[in-house]
């Protein structure tokens, strides 16, 4: 199981992030291995998400590519290479329906993701 994947998840996790999700992208876009989405329902639940995952990854000496949105805290996109995570408040979440726009992408079963943690 990827690394950046695991550490990912367990992190947005213990600041109770919503509805998390990870699609395994390999093969269907050069952007990432794995695209995680999941919400808060505030911004300032969105802002913490976000925070504990930057602090994570910073302290597991990741190069976080891309933060953006973090002020305005309605979707906060997070680059540590080959992951990327989609942090969205709650409303946003449902406009954007990133699951569907991707739903040629098998989910990951985040069970056993967070068994490995």
């Amino acid at each position: 199981m990827n690394e950046h994947l695991k550490m990912a998840v367990a992190a947005l996790d213990d600041k109770k992030a919503m509805q998390i999700t990870a699609l395994d992208m390999r093969g269907i876009s050069p952007i990432a291995d794995y695209f995680i989405i999941c919400h808060g329902n505030s911004e300032k639940q969105v802002q913490a998400i976000a925070h504990e995952l930057k602090k994570v990854s910073q302290e597991a000496g990741l190069d976080i590519k891309r933060l953006e949105g973090y002020d305005v805290a309605r979707w906060v996109l997070i680059d540590i290479g080959d992951v990327v995570v989609h942090i969205f408040h709650k409303d946003e979440r449902l406009y954007y329906n990133l699951e569907k726009l991707w739903g040629d992408a098998a989910q990951v079963d985040l069970q056993e993701v967070l068994n490995e943690c």
